[in-house]
């Protein structure tokens, strides 16, 4: 499938049925032995991939790369690599494995959030899911990584929904990517709580207008230091484009 590099972060160009249909691709792979990750970069994290050269290679060594968010499809189109296929949502797409995992009777590992929210999560997502098996949760404070592989491992998960914030998750992920047994890991940011219903994702048309960054900023002001990268992003990609090149680390 294409890939197309944005500001130093190589996505691939894949619309939400093709990323879905690539992870049942992994899923049901029977000889699978190294766990195929998934990173959903928005604007704000391909600005922190600018900024931290070894987060953006931690972010490029995934092997599905998929644009979350309008920030990004923005910048596609300025610098003339459009990314045709429109933005893959971390949230929907987590989702759409999980529902892929219950009709295949595969289980799924929670991992992140506030104490609570993942029991929260795993809650509503079988209710929603019927036969969906949950594997294991564990809440994102805990010291002892080894012991929480181990319990990854003895779960018997195939997919790994991993929500411990950025660039935390991404740097888990890689640290321990040999030492998982899961076939699907993902870094999936916030989608543990909006599973849970602890927090909502922006209406419709919101969403539609690529104003999500909007309304969450609207709803948590708090975000305003976080959401200043947003700002930060496009107008760094204009001063490329105006330069007249595609220079991946400026």
């Amino acid at each position: 499938m294409e890939k197309i590099e944005i500001r130093g972060v190589v996505f691939d160009s894949v619309s939400m049925a093709e990323a879905t249909k690539r992870c049942k691709d992994w899923l049901t792979e029977p000889d699978r032995t190294t766990p195929a990750v998934i990173h959903t970069p928005n604007a704000e994290i391909v600005q922190l991939c600018i900024e931290q050269p070894e987060i953006r290679r931690l972010v490029n060594s995934a092997d599905l790369i998929v644009p979350d968010g309008s920030g990004v499809i923005l910048a596609s189109k300025i610098l003339g690599k459009p990314l045709k296929k429109g933005k893959v949502a971390g949230v929907e797409l987590s989702e759409r494995i999980v529902e892929l995992c219950a009709e295949l009777g595969l289980g799924v590992f929670i991992l992140g959030g506030r104490p609570g929210v993942p029991e929260a999560a795993a809650d509503r997502l079988r209710e929603k899911y019927p036969g969906l098996i949950i594997s294991g949760v564990r809440n994102g404070y805990f010291d002892d990584d080894a012991d929480v592989i181990d319990e990854i491992n003895r779960s018997g998960a195939a997919f790994l929904i991993v929500c411990l914030g950025v660039p935390k998750q991404e740097k888990w992920i890689a640290a321990h990517k040999r030492e998982l047994r899961v076939k699907l890991p993902g870094g999936f940011g916030g989608s543990v709580d909006i599973f849970a219903g602890t927090a909502k994702r922006a209406p419709k048309i919101f969403i539609k207008l690529g104003l999500e960054w909007f309304y969450r900023l609207c709803r948590e002001p708090k975000r305003i230091g976080r959401m200043m990268k947003l700002p930060k992003f496009v107008f760094g990609t204009i001063a490329v484009r105006l330069r007249g090149g595609h220079k991946s680390a400026k």
